[in-house]
């Protein structure tokens, strides 16, 4: 089982995630985007993760369905 993410860093993935496009599968590089954005290490890197499994989830499901 993985971690769970508290209410305010789904929040802040999915606001973020529509309003910018450029986020990626990469941990490393979603933590440089996030830059300034967040206030505090910890919650920039739990945030760049949760994006990253986001990425990752939504990657799946497009080769899921390409393959059916």
């Amino acid at each position: 089982m993985g971690r769970i993410k508290s209410a305010q860093i789904k929040r802040t993935a999915k606001a973020l995630l529509k309003e910018e496009n450029a986020f990626e599968e990469s941990f490393e590089v979603n933590k440089k985007l996030l830059g300034n954005h967040l206030p505090g290490k910890t919650i920039k890197n739990k945030t760049a993760g949760y994006i990253s499994r986001l990425k990752r989830m939504e990657h799946e499901k497009k080769e899921a369905l390409v393959t059916k």
